[in-house]
Order: C-alpha cells, then structure tokens, then sequence
C-alpha cells in the first residue's frame, strides 16, 4: 500500500487548517481566541512538517535541496505568523500581506522546483 497519497492529503489538509486560522487571528485577535487559536495553528504545523518530511522520506528528496529549504523557511514563518498576530496588533495588514507570500512562495516551490 502506497502512503504518498495519505502524507499529501494530511499534509494540503494541515496548510489549509493552519492558513484559515493564521488568517483568522489576524482578522480578529481577540485575546479570548488566543489559547485554541494558538493550539490549532501549533498542531496543524506539526503536521504539516510531518507529512513534509514524510513525503521527502518516500520520494527520496534530500534535505538539503534548495526548494526543500525554501519552503521550510515558509512553513517557520506561516507558523509563527498567529502569535505574531496577537502581540503586534498593529502590524495586522503587513502580516497578511507577508502570510500571502509565504504561501505563494511554498506552493510555487512544489509546482517549479527550482534548482538553486
């Protein structure tokens, strides 16, 4: 039985998770939401890395590919992105403009992979 199929579902079901509630906290940074939103972006990282590398593992892709660290880069910061939401209120527009990047930067790393 082939996993491919499971990490890529996981792994697309995670960055959707923890985009929706990136994007919520910056939206609306109640500190009531602060706790779960911080859980559920925390635990949709966790397994967006997971399955990552899971992915990496069955097709054989090194680590230290340039596209590879590109996204890494990526996910740190989409997954950093909540918390920063609720201490740096101020900042909610330039935040959603850089989580935008990010993730246009992540899934054109997966399409193109460019050597580098």
């Amino acid at each position: 039985m082939e996993r491919l199929p499971y990490y890529q579902l996981l792994h697309i079901l995670s960055l959707i998770v923890l985009t929706a509630h990136t994007f919520m906290a910056l939206a609306n940074p109640a500190p009531e939401n602060r706790k779960r939103t911080m859980m559920i972006t925390g635990i949709a990282a966790l397994l967006m890395f997971g399955s990552g590398f899971g992915m990496l593992s069955l097709n054989k892709i090194p680590f230290a590919t340039g596209w590879v660290l590109v996204k890494l880069v990526c996910w740190f910061g989409l997954a950093s992105l909540a918390g920063v939401a609720y201490r740096k209120v101020e900042l909610r527009g330039v935040l959603s403009t850089v989580a935008l990047v990010l993730i246009a930067v992540a899934i054109f790393m997966v399409y193109f992979r460019p050597s580098f």
